[in-house]
């Protein structure tokens, strides 16, 4: 359920150079404030079989500005860093 939540970030996960809307950004700092959250939901199949491609997905929240995302934090085995 929590994937269907960044719906408004469809095209952003799939083009590091597409700009991110503000609805997007509000989404992802919800979700974001649980971090092993957010690798799950990048990671899960539904996110995976609408397209999204979770090395550009995990770089939104600093796309943001969000300030207070945790840097240099791995999602779980994947090897994913955001930053």
């Amino acid at each position: 359920m929590e994937a269907f939540k960044l719906a408004p970030c469809a095209s952003t996960t799939q083009d590091e150079n597409a700009s991110v809307s503000g609805r997007c950004c509000v989404a992802v700092r919800k979700l974001g404030q649980n971090p092993k959250c957010l690798c799950a939901v990048m990671h899960s199949r539904t996110t995976k079989s609408s397209g999204v491609k979770p090395e550009i997905a995990m770089t939104i929240l600093k796309r943001c500005n969000v300030a207070d995302r945790p840097v240099g934090y791995q999602c779980a085995s994947k090897g994913i860093e955001r930053s």
